[in-house]
């Protein structure tokens, strides 16, 4: 390597680190770009900052500074001095786009969620979760005093949960099972996708009553209520029995290795013979796979979920192996795991009774 290429390699590393550390204020910019209502306030077609800015009541030059910063995250686009439109994926930041986000933006924008984030050197160093530390109270308690706070959590995890939604019930042989429980699935949205293209299955939604809230309103409007029930509960003390497929997406990584190991014993305990549990989740890799520079891909933001879990709630994400442990510690053996195509990074870890 010339001292040049050794040079240039050595600006490439600074530049990948800066643009790490500037991570924080991007994710804040979509946030004000969200309270602030900006894709709705431009609509459809191109508008001066001037005009946003006074139906968003802001001064026209701040406006006009933010805007900018969302054309330069591909966000926006600038036509002419001060003058914007909306890009196919700032789309997606308009409250009534079929795909919206704004409701997951918010979420993971929150200062409350972000506070603890604040203290990741301190769960590294002692391995507690720092919201705990920091609130004096665990995640999800403190979503139960703060109704607005929980509707919040619960439509961000139905966006969250949409592209999976779209995808899974055609990448799971479901036609096998007669009833299942979707276990920790809130507002319904995965279920009713899964009850839509399987006219042949009914299915329970099984929550806490506060993750439950919007659920009869979803299966409603997919016009499942004859088919699908909903039934308030907690997953650590029982799972609701009568099902031949119990379904958990993103339900585990919340929670320790013990606490794994409780939910799937009790959904164990309630299984019939050929009974299934599917758990969707993403799936660790034995070793971090090499990293590119340009964006973060979807394996660094499953790490990065990783160490969420670890400062918010003390979940974790996990790899095969660590699946296979806490099934087999509930009495239950993994037989398939398989990427989930076009919802990455999540896989399908498919485990029946031992």
């Amino acid at each position: 390597m010339t001292r040049t290429d050794a040079r240039a390699a050595a600006t490439a590393d600074r530049d990948h680190v800066v643009r790490l550390a500037f991570g924080s204020m991007a994710a804040q910019t979509l946030r004000a770009a969200v309270r602030l209502r900006v894709v709705e306030l431009v609509g459809e077609n191109t508008r001066s900052a001037i005009a946003v800015a006074a139906d968003a009541g802001t001064a026209p030059q701040p406006m006009t500074r933010l805007l900018r910063a969302l054309a330069a995250l591909g966000l926006l686009e600038e036509h002419a001095p001060g003058s914007f439109s909306v890009t196919p994926a700032g789309a997606l930041l308009h409250s009534a786009h079929p795909e919206s986000l704004t409701s997951f933006v918010g979420m993971f924008t929150e200062p409350t969620i972000v506070r603890a984030w604040e203290h990741l050197d301190d769960s590294v160093r002692t391995g507690e979760i720092a919201f705990d530390t920091v609130f004096g109270t665990d995640f999800f308690s403190h979503l139960a005093r703060h109704p607005e706070l929980s509707a919040g959590f619960n439509a961000a995890m139905s966006q969250a949960v949409a592209e999976t939604a779209a995808v899974l019930p055609y990448a799971f042989d479901f036609g096998r099972f007669s009833r299942v429980t979707d276990v920790g699935g809130g507002d319904g949205t995965l279920l009713s996708a899964v009850l839509d293209a399987h006219p042949g299955l009914t299915g329970v939604v099984f929550d806490t009553e506060q993750g439950l809230a919007e659920a009869p309103k979803k299966l409603e409007r997919h016009g499942l209520g004859e088919r699908c029930s909903v039934l308030a509960g907690d997953f650590f003390r029982a799972v609701p029995g009568g099902s031949d497929l119990y379904l958990m997406k993103s339900i585990l990584h919340d929670w320790t290795d013990e606490q794994a190991v409780t939910i799937l014993t009790h959904c164990r305990e309630v299984l019939p013979p050929g009974g299934h549990v599917l758990i969707v989740e993403p799936v660790l890799p034995e070793v971090v796979a090499p990293a590119t520079r340009a964006e973060l891909s979807d394996s660094a933001i499953t790490y990065l979920s990783d160490l969420n879990m670890l400062v918010n709630v003390g979940g974790r994400e996990r790899t095969r192996q660590d699946f296979e442990e806490v099934c087999r510690r509930a009495g239950l053996t993994v037989t398939d795991v398989t990427p989930l195509a076009h919802a990455e990074p999540f896989s399908l870890i498919e485990t029946e009774a031992d």
